[in-house]
């Protein structure tokens, strides 16, 4: 029991390091803001609606699940 619990967490752990680098390598790319992603700055507060980003990941973890799904 413990053991596939070790490998749960190993699994989750290396799948959001993957996912941070991912991350960053966008920003440096320059998709760190998308068309469609909504900013509104009044004062000194500021309000992000990733509204692109979250359809443009929508559509890319649909597509990698579907292939899992194939296999």
């Amino acid at each position: 029991m413990l053991g596939l619990t070790g490998r749960f967490l190993i699994a989750g752990g290396l799948g959001l390091a993957v996912l941070g680098a991912l991350l960053l390598l966008a920003e440096r790319a320059g998709l760190s803001r998308l068309p469609g992603d909504l900013v509104y700055r009044r004062g000194g507060v500021t309000f992000f609606v990733p509204l692109g980003t979250s359809l443009l990941l929508s559509i890319l973890l649909t597509l990698f699940l579907l292939l899992l799904r194939k296999r």
